[in-house]
């Protein structure tokens, strides 16, 4: 059990009731919330001057803060976290909503691509958050391979897989390459990935090209053996993470402080090279999970939430995510049942298309 947990346990129900109400009504309006304004909503007849000592306790106990001189508090860190684990009252997913999630879907389209952008835009409308969707990583077996030439200090790698996929990526070739060293290093990875995956092929190069090297001039053995980068898709990680919504964020009247704070989320988004924090945090996972600020090290600058979940292939495998982040001041109650269904949607579309 948490610290957070120990000390709900041990709060009794007025102190309970006055806590859930005060990040109710802040969530809700983003304001501070005023003891004058709870005394209206409690179940108990308390005097706004009761409510006031309740709230004061509750903020030496770390869960309310005090942001201005008035009397107003609102939940910090560590209060939403107590709220979200132990008090949080989750919606049932609204019929409109999981009708525009569902108009999504092309049952005649095998776009997956194209799918999981609609279903991103749909999910940051929705959410009126920025909605996050990580793509499944390409696992069928390869059935080409070829190198191609553009400059001196560029070349293009097409690969091309037996469901009829192909991927074209960029990368840097080492220096003196020539078109037939190229054409070499394809001829010869081709004869050992065909009827492989690219992540059962970056071992076997590995274990390859120290037995057979003798067979490849230095050239071409060069590019073999930097290629193993380019195995791993170091882009790719990249290119998997759909983001969409970006916009909603900027919409409210936010305060500078908090403009600052998203923009930061949109350099980290921007600039991701390697996204391995949400991969792991993914494949660890099982239902719906939700990080609040400084709990996410990949958002924790831009002080962001994030409320996320995997979705599974039909070998109930972990393959990718959904998930909407937007200010600590979210919905949680109505946007963890639109995740939930999300993943679900996902799942089944990747399931149904393979």
């Amino acid at each position: 059990m948490t610290k957070s947990n120990n000390i709900l346990t041990e709060m009794n129900d007025r102190s309970k009731e006055v806590f859930q109400r005060v990040v109710e009504g802040y969530l809700q309006s983003g304001e501070p919330v005023g003891s004058r304004t709870l005394t209206r909503s409690l179940s108990e007849n308390l005097s706004a001057a009761t409510v006031r000592n309740v709230m004061q306790d509750l903020e030496y106990l770390g869960l309310l803060d005090s942001p201005h001189i008035s009397s107003g508090r609102i939940p910090t860190q560590i209060g939403l976290r107590m709220f979200v684990d132990g008090l949080l009252e989750v919606d049932g997913l609204e019929i409109t909503d999981r009708e525009k999630l569902d108009g999504t879907i092309n049952e005649n389209s095998n776009d997956i691509a194209g799918a999981l952008d609609k279903i991103g835009s749909a999910l940051s409308g929705i959410t009126q958050g920025a909605s996050l969707v990580l793509s499944p990583k390409q696992e069928s077996e390869i059935e080409h391979i070829e190198f191609v030439s553009l400059a001196h200090d560029r070349a293009l790698v097409v690969l091309v897989f037996s469901n009829g996929h192909v991927e074209n990526r960029l990368f840097k070739p080492p220096l003196g390459q020539t078109p037939s060293s190229l054409k070499e290093a394809a001829n010869f990875l081709n004869s050992i990935m065909q009827g492989r995956t690219l992540s059962q092929a970056k071992e076997i190069i590995k274990q390859e090209i120290s037995i057979r090297r003798q067979e490849l001039d230095s050239l071409a053995a060069e590019l073999v053996e930097n290629g193993v980068v380019f195995w791993e898709a170091k882009g790719d990680r990249q290119e998997r993470l759909i983001v969409r919504g970006r916009a909603n964020l900027l919409a409210s009247e936010a305060e500078e402080e908090e403009l600052e704070r998203i923009r930061l989320l949109f350099n980290d988004l921007e600039r991701k090279q390697d996204i391995e924090e949400f991969l792991d945090l993914t494949e660890q996972s099982d239902g719906v999970r939700i990080f609040i600020g400084s709990e996410n090290k990949l958002f924790s600058l831009s002080g962001s939430s994030l409320v996320f979940s995997p979705y599974m292939n039909s070998d109930k495998k972990v393959i990718g995510a959904v998930g909407v982040i937007g200010p600590t001041r979210l919905n949680y109650g109505r946007i963890v049942p639109i995740v939930d269904y999300t993943a679900q949607l996902v799942g089944k579309l990747i399931s149904d298309r393979s």
